[in-house]
């Protein structure tokens, strides 16, 4: 076959593949999620194994962790929401009826419907989402410990697959382990930073931060806008500038120059191609897809350019490093 019909059949059958994605994006969104959650939390099961906790006492001992954390953080955002939706009318009565009546006045009442069915169609189907994903992790925390057994019957036939999906876990379990680390510690300054600047809710703010750090790049500016635009409505423009400053200081520095260059190592992706994959998978799969971008491409990486020998190149345009003709890691140059 010719290598452009070839090359023609391959980029005919990736198009069929996204709009597969993108047209059950509900489906395989939530199940990348939890089986994410999963590579993550098992080294915490094997490591109860070790000590000798039975498969069932260490399966149910992960999976309740991982559903208390869970439910701390709805728990701190409903609690948090609740509150909020009570400050609102008290910020309306002060400071905005002015301005609200202006807005009212201009809007079509159809587009309003409009949008308010959207939402409302958009937390029925995020409520289905979260459910499904609570389901899912139960039923393949139940599972984990026999992923070994599973891969070692698939090496017998696919060792190269084999050898692609536990680079896969362990690149994304790196990864993972670095933006946990710098999203908590973020977190708990931008917490600090708000609550000494007395903006409320505090609590919430943080925990945004540290769930939007695993958004690659515009992590930082859908963290910083609602802490601010209370700021303003609570206190002025001095304050939410004071609010933008800090995040600035805190966020702006260690997640956008910082961090990408560790989580860049861990995954083995350069940040230009960091960005690519979340504006791609992103329009894939919806907001969830930010979040799953970086471990996405990784996959893929794994699958079909590290497992092929043929595919050096790709692997030299994708990785943060480049190799020198000893195999040694050099430094990329970078564009002043």
């Amino acid at each position: 076959m010719p290598r452009a019909l070839t090359i023609l059949l391959g980029a005919a059958s990736a198009v069929v593949v996204v709009a597969g994605l993108k047209a059950v994006a509900w489906l395989v969104a939530p199940t990348v999620l939890a089986g994410l959650i999963v590579i993550a939390i098992s080294p915490a099961h094997r490591w109860l194994r070790g000590r000798g906790a039975p498969s069932w006492l260490a399966t149910t001992a992960v999976v309740v962790l991982v559903y208390a954390v869970l439910g701390a953080i709805a728990v701190t955002v409903v609690v948090s929401g609740v509150r909020l939706a009570g400050m609102l009318p008290e910020y309306a009565a002060h400071h905005l009826v002015q301005q609200a009546e202006h807005v009212l006045a201009g809007l079509d009442r159809g587009k309003v419907l409009a949008s308010l069915t959207g939402l409302l169609s958009d937390l029925t189907g995020l409520t289905t989402s979260l459910v499904f994903l609570l389901a899912l992790l139960l039923f393949l925390g139940v599972e984990v410990h026999w992923t070994d057994s599973r891969l070692a019957e698939i090496a017998e036939q696919r060792p190269r697959l084999t050898v692609a999906l536990r680079e896969f876990a362990r690149r994304t379990r790196r990864y993972l382990l670095v933006t946990t680390v710098f999203g908590a510690v973020v977190a708990v300054l931008d917490t600090v930073a708000l609550a000494l600047l007395g903006v409320p809710l505090a609590l919430l703010w943080g925990v945004l931060s540290f769930v939007t750090n695993y958004v690659p790049t515009v992590g930082f500016v859908l963290g910083v806008l609602p802490p601010a635009a209370l700021a303003l409505l609570q206190h002025g423009p001095r304050r939410a500038l004071a609010v933008l400053a800090v995040y600035g200081v805190l966020n702006f520095v260690v997640q956008s120059l910082v961090q990408p260059r560790y989580t860049g190592d861990a995954a083995g992706l350069s940040t230009t191609t960091t960005f690519l994959s979340l504006a791609f998978w992103a329009w894939v799969l919806g907001p969830l897809g930010a979040l799953l971008a970086v471990p996405l491409t990784v996959l893929v990486k794994v699958l079909l350019v590290d497992a092929d020998p043929r595919a050096g190149w790709a692997a030299a345009l994708l990785r943060t490093r480049a190799r020198s003709r000893h195999g040694q890691h050099v430094e990329t140059p970078r564009v002043q």
